[in-house]
């Protein structure tokens, strides 16, 4: 049996979460640009939620921006897909079915692109959300917003809302509250300064432009759940029913979203099905913590966990070394440095034992290899800006991310193969380095071999910083290096880890 609106009442779901009938008559007041399990299993469980509780009333329309697989399984299911939670909050268990019909259709963007700006005719639509990865927003100079559709995001947002000023001339009460949840700073300030400048460079009139800019809500947001993908075999054969779409995720959530103005606390009216929806006039210390101690840590032990033969976090976790490296790194590490007037060491620590908590999570099955992808960018934007605090504030080498640090520039010494993909190899197998940066890289292991840290670190250009400028860091990854090439991972791991607990 099918998850689908007519089974419904055939599928038992005991204490979890089914929509009554009359959510399928709920208007569509959202468009969400990106199907991913991200955004499925955060900002639309939000609205789920909310539509259950008579809160929000709306549903989302969802644009498929990519050529990448197929919406027949929304419309084979409805737009139902059941969303399975997972996880441990204050020692007690948390297990949770939600069958989510929050979604009323999805559209692609390369095939259906005339229905979708039909959908800008459509009043009660007033929210746009957005997860089109953070290499989705970016200025496309060339970008045609009169394509069909657009190339880019930017593109074809810009495109979309020309149309709702077409359709009602101008109206300064009908523009939208726009949230990007791309993990990037200020995303929302990005976004909407690409789309000026792309309406700019379209050459599009002055009061479109004035209505561009006036009447629309670009807000900053940050979004936070481990969503690892869809269910795997044994947890679909949990279910009573076939669910092509069904996902998993922890427990713990949180949707901070800029929200400065009255009418987008207003519009934005799920967010008091959930206290996890934060309302706020500043994101920075909800991105600050998450940015470095959840993101930035799993970049740090990424390259480090794969080249250890952990598969996934869960099973790094059980292994004693390298649960008390991620723990030393983020409480003695990465806490120190990001601390300031705002953020106290002791907000930070308190966040750094939840994310460890996290990690322990026995239900999710989060890939280390997964975290690897664009691993570069990943360090550059992520972990650099913290590297250099610390480096500043305490005068001395901080020997985890250090490491961490050592452990990528390994992990991406790859070999290039077929269509110029780089492939690297550790414990028996090869594996896939799937990272625009790949070439960088194997060009520096090709020139110096393992003595490439000095000239991959010193490449101002490529960091946004010159790390030439801290030898003692440079010194203190070259020797990791040289250990995790000759030794191997579990003999450096344990050896730095004997060195703390000795000193």
């Amino acid at each position: 049996m099918r998850l689908t609106k007519e089974n419904l009442k055939l599928i038992d779901l005991p204490g979890g979460s089914k929509p009554a009938d009359d959510i399928f008559s709920l208007p569509e007041k959202v468009i969400q640009f990106g199907t991913g399990v991200l955004l499925r299993g955060l900002p639309d469980y939000f609205i789920d939620k909310a539509n259950k509780n008579g809160l929000f009333n709306g549903r989302v329309v969802v644009i498929k921006t990519t050529s990448n697989g197929a919406s027949d399984a929304f419309e084979k299911q409805d737009g139902l897909y059941t969303h399975c939670i997972r996880g441990v909050e204050k020692g007690i268990k948390q297990e949770e079915n939600i069958i989510n019909a929050s979604i009323s259709r999805v559209l692609s963007a390369s095939s259906e692109w005339s229905k979708i700006l039909e959908c800008a005719a459509n009043p009660e639509i007033q929210v746009i959300i957005s997860n089109t990865t953070e290499v989705g927003i970016m200025l496309q100079p060339e970008d045609d917003i009169r394509g069909e559709p657009p190339i880019s995001f930017p593109g074809k947002l810009l495109a979309f809302l020309y149309a709702r000023y077409k359709k009602f001339n101008g109206d300064k009460d009908r523009g939208f509250v726009i949230i990007p949840t791309e993990l990037l700073p200020d995303n929302g300030d990005r976004l909407e300064s690409i789309v000026i400048e792309l309406a700019h460079l379209n050459k599009m009139d002055y009061s479109f432009m004035e209505w561009l800019e006036n009447c629309n809500y670009f807000c900053n947001s940050l979004v936070d759940r481990i969503v690892p993908g869809k269910l795997n075999a044994e947890q679909n054969n949990e279910l009573n029913y076939n669910d092509e779409l069904g996902i998993i995720s922890e427990s713990y959530r949180l949707w901070a979203i800029e929200a400065k103005n009255e009418k987008v606390k207003t519009v934005l009216s799920f967010s008091a099905a959930d206290e996890a929806v934060v309302l706020s006039d500043s994101i920075s210390i909800h991105r600050e913590l998450k940015l470095r101690l959840l993101n930035g840590s799993h970049t740090f032990s990424c390259g480090l966990a794969h080249l250890a033969g952990f598969g996934n976090v869960q099973e790094a976790m059980n292994d004693k070394e390298f649960s008390g490296f991620l723990t030393t790194l983020m409480m003695n590490e990465i806490a120190p440095a990001i601390t300031n007037e705002k953020l106290t060491g002791a907000h930070a620590k308190e966040f750094a034992a939840q994310v460890l908590d996290r990690f322990r999570n026995p239900y999710i099955e989060h890939r280390w290899l997964s975290i690897c992808l664009q691993y570069s960018s990943k360090m550059i934007t992520r972990n650099i800006p913290i590297i250099v605090n610390y480096l500043k504030r305490f005068g001395s080498v901080p020997e985890h991310m250090a490491l961490g640090f050592a452990a990528h520039i390994l992990f991406m010494r790859g070999q290039s193969g077929v269509n110029g993909n780089f492939t690297g190899h550790s414990n028996g197998e090869d594996y896939l380095i799937n990272d625009d940066n790949a070439g960088f890289y194997s060009k520096n292991w090709s020139a110096s071999d393992i003595n490439c840290v000095k000239p991959i670190l010193s490449d101002k250009y490529f960091w946004g910083v010159d790390l030439g400028e801290y030898p003692a860091f440079i010194d203190s990854v070259q020797e990791k290096l040289n250990s995790l090439v000759q030794k191997g991972v579990k003999e450096t791991l344990s050896e730095l880890m004997g060195e703390k607990q000795t000193a």
